[in-house]
């Protein structure tokens, strides 16, 4: 151990790089050396993100810790303005920070973070007055999510606010649709740099002509600079005109209000005015029937989580021949779908989709995928006992462990395999 110890720090460093997060908190804490090596290398911990609550149960000696390795990005849960101050002080490099379940209508103390650039607020319980607290970041914030936030004050306050934060290029909003905001207009004019923008769409029954232009005077076939759009609750009607705007989009997201959706696919306006659109994520409305004959050939990433069936994968198929990337989770069983999958997107690298149902056979075709690198399993459960439907087991079964030992044997291991277990697991960061 000695002679190990000896090694240059470069070379210790460098093998640290490939450990996973829990690897590299194991590997501190089993000597001095190594505690020390790991927390005074900032490179070791880049994209390193850790998720507190309760600041008072931390030592001087943990915070100490975590200022060595000059942290980025944090997780606060339940906090207080108190506790603004005392990460600030401790952590005065942050750039990242999420507040999950804020309590309190006082977020001022953020002024305190100079380097702040990517602000997320999820669940607060206390309705937030304004937003004037972002006013001091409005040269810094490049990402601003509000999420589940109830916010008080007037839709003009709330964009005026958000037109301010000229540097942004990622907005989220979503709220419980007691927000009337008729048009994004005032803040796309503003916004030169937003590249991505997913809002709630829940009031919204009919687009006006200029929700989407970019500012007044601009002519009708001006373009914004936005390329991936999120609709959340979405069920408004639109038209050519109104999608104008969007010729630079690239993804669109569409999470429909209604399961049972309305007697017009709205769905079919967006496509045939988006021909250029690469990823498409379409999340209940009207199967996938209605406007499957509508897909732009330029598609190389499409999620449907919708009710399909085997011979609408066909008419995908000619629609969208390159398609590289599929997330596959239907409302019907799969177990008809898997199968036809080499012979219709013989290009997938990626794929998602669920396993139960599906016969090992079509389980195992999936080796004549040539290209694909990653598997992702959507549903790692199962019941152990076929007398209690009720108990689950959330992680892969004996049964499933073997099916992906067996696949990755016929593709000579070259493809990933990801659980939905593993999944959740990546989603958690721990200190």
């Amino acid at each position: 151990m000695t002679s190990a110890l000896q090694l240059p720090y470069e070379l210790w460093l460098r093998v640290f790089s490939f450990l996973s997060w829990k690897d590299k908190l194991s590997m501190r804490c089993t000597c001095s050396h190594f505690k020390r090596l790991m927390d005074e290398s900032r490179p070791v911990w880049r994209g390193f993100s850790v998720v507190l609550k309760d600041l008072s149960r931390y030592n001087r000696a943990f915070w100490r810790s975590l200022a060595r390795r000059q942290l980025t990005s944090v997780s606060l849960r339940a906090g207080k303005k108190r506790d603004l101050k005392l990460l600030s002080v401790w952590l005065p490099l942050l750039e990242a920070l999420r507040l999950d379940n804020w309590r309190g209508n006082d977020v001022q103390e953020l002024k305190r973070f100079h380097l702040l650039n990517r602000l997320t607020l999820t669940a607060c319980s206390t309705p937030l007055v304004d937003l004037e607290f972002l006013l001091p970041l409005s040269h810094q914030l490049t990402q601003l999510s509000l999420c589940n936030v109830q916010l008080t004050c007037p839709a003009s306050q709330l964009l005026a606010s958000i037109s301010q934060l000229t540097r942004l290029g990622s907005l989220l909003l979503h709220h419980d649709g007691s927000l009337a905001i008729p048009t994004l207009r005032g803040v796309l004019s503003q916004l030169v740099h937003l590249r991505f923008l997913s809002w709630t769409m829940i009031n919204y029954k009919r687009l006006p002509q200029d929700f989407f232009r970019p500012g007044t005077g601009a002519a009708g076939g001006a373009s914004l600079s936005l390329s991936d759009l999120q609709l959340l609750n979405y069920d408004a009607a639109v038209t050519h005109e109104v999608l104008q705007p969007l010729a630079n989009l690239r993804s669109l997201s569409v999470f429909h209000l209604y399961s049972v959706p309305g007697p017009t696919c709205h769905l079919q306006t967006w496509l045939t005015s988006l021909q250029q659109l690469c990823s498409l994520s379409v999340h209940g409305g009207h199967p996938l029937v209605v406007y499957a004959d509508f897909l732009p050939s330029s598609l190389l990433s499409l999620t449907l989580c919708v009710d399909l069936q085997p011979e609408d994968l066909h008419v995908v198929s000619l629609r969208a021949p390159n398609l590289q990337h599929l997330h596959l989770e239907p409302w019907s069983s799969s177990s008809n779908l898997v199968r036809l999958l080499p012979q219709l997107f013989p290009c997938l690298k990626t794929l998602a989709i669920r396993h139960h149902h599906v016969s090992d056979e079509d389980f195992l075709g999936l080796h004549q995928l040539q290209h694909l690198n990653t598997l992702e399993i959507l549903d790692s459960f199962y019941r152990p006992d076929p007398n209690d439907p009720s108990l689950v087991v959330y992680k892969p079964s004996s049964r499933l462990l073997q099916l992906i030992s067996n696949l990755q044997k016929l593709t000579n291991h070259k493809v990933r395999v990801i659980t939905s277990s593993h999944r959740d697991a990546l989603t958690c960061a721990c200190i």
